[in-house]
């Protein structure tokens, strides 16, 4: 009975801990003051969601080739992006919970981390969140760098829109590469707009994959960055000039983690409110022009007003003398008779 008596004051001051941890969450979690009280409405779920923001994060060990790779990525990626220059025990491939924790804590969901070891030297981990999980993920190695400090020209401002170029078949044929480049659209498309202004187009960041190699293993992928020079040409058109900005980079694919096929269709989900609406009869072409059918009721031709042509007009009235002058005539010749 003791035993017993005492399992059950352990239960009861177990439940009642547990009680008292859960109301002071609930009282940490409200918000203090104004200040805090927007930030976690800024954080909530909207239609139109924030522009997403990219944390550069190094590893226990890097590089000097890998800290200027993380330096320029995250000199093209501002100003949405978190620069992180301590190092920090994260292995984004064997623990996700450091990079979920990252995450929620710094309202991100693109990830850049460089590492550097014997068996994986000079390493870059692009990461994707989604609710604050990991959705996918991809290594890349660094078999050739020059960093942009090395590279004399002009460079481009911060925060300017880039124009993405993808060059290579199998940017559209090989599963891998598809990833690669929904994952690099992703994290350098920036705001959404509308419409582009030339004089705002300063930068283009070019991709291109190398061929295979032996066994379907994947090549190399060259990332390089140019600067848009608009030059007088004589006419509308301006003429362009690409000049080499830096980086340079000669990427290798390594591992990757592709996403579930369900929480991938939950996170390209289009909210109703975003969707077009659907308009019948109406379609487009492939290139984009539009078609409409109509419909009409049966239409009544005699009370269609019709234009009256002075031509006809002045025939009818000629007629009209003639036969009026004929019975004058007719009516003259009787009385004579």
């Amino acid at each position: 009975m003791v035993g017993r008596e005492a399992m059950i004051r352990c239960l009861h001051a177990v439940l009642c801990l547990q009680h008292s941890e859960t109301h002071i969450s609930a009282i940490r979690s409200k918000p203090k003051n104004a200040r805090v009280k927007r930030a976690l409405k800024n954080r909530e779920a909207k239609v139109e969601e924030n522009t997403k923001t990219a944390m550069f994060i190094r590893g226990s060990q890097t590089s000097k080739i890998v800290n200027d790779a993380l330096s320029d990525l995250y000199l093209l990626k501002k100003p949405d992006a978190v620069n992180f220059t301590k190092k920090n025990q994260i292995h984004p491939f064997d623990d996700e919970t450091t990079l979920e924790f990252f995450s929620q804590k710094n309202d991100a969901s693109l990830m850049l981390v460089g590492s550097h070891s014997k068996k994986r030297p000079h390493n870059l981990v692009f990461v994707r969140m989604f609710d604050n999980q990991v959705l996918d993920m991809m290594e890349l190695g660094i078999e050739k760098a020059v960093a942009m400090s090395n590279i004399k020209g002009s460079k481009c401002a911060v925060g300017m829109k880039p124009l993405l170029l993808f060059n290579g078949e199998l940017f559209d044929t090989n599963t891998d590469y598809k990833n690669l480049k929904n994952l690099l659209l992703d994290f350098f498309r920036g705001q959404d707009i509308t419409s582009v202004n030339l004089k705002g187009l300063e930068h283009i960041i070019s991709v291109t994959a190398g061929p295979l190699e032996k066994e379907g293993r994947p090549g190399l992928v060259y990332l390089r960055v140019y600067t848009v020079q608009m030059k007088k040409s004589g006419s509308r058109i301006p003429r362009v000039e690409v000049e080499e900005m830096g980086p340079s980079l000669d990427l290798r694919l390594r591992r990757t983690k592709l996403p579930k096929d369900e929480v991938w269709k939950q996170a390209i989900r289009v909210p109703k409110e975003l969707r077009p609406k659907k308009v019948k009869n109406v379609s487009r072409d492939d290139m984009g022009d539009q078609y409409a059918r109509i419909h009409l009721g049966r239409q009544d031709l005699s009370k269609m007003q019709t234009r009256k042509m002075k031509g006809l007009k002045r025939g009818m009235e000629e007629g009209e003398d003639d036969v009026a002058g004929s019975k004058k005539r007719r009516t003259a010749e009787e009385e004579e008779d």
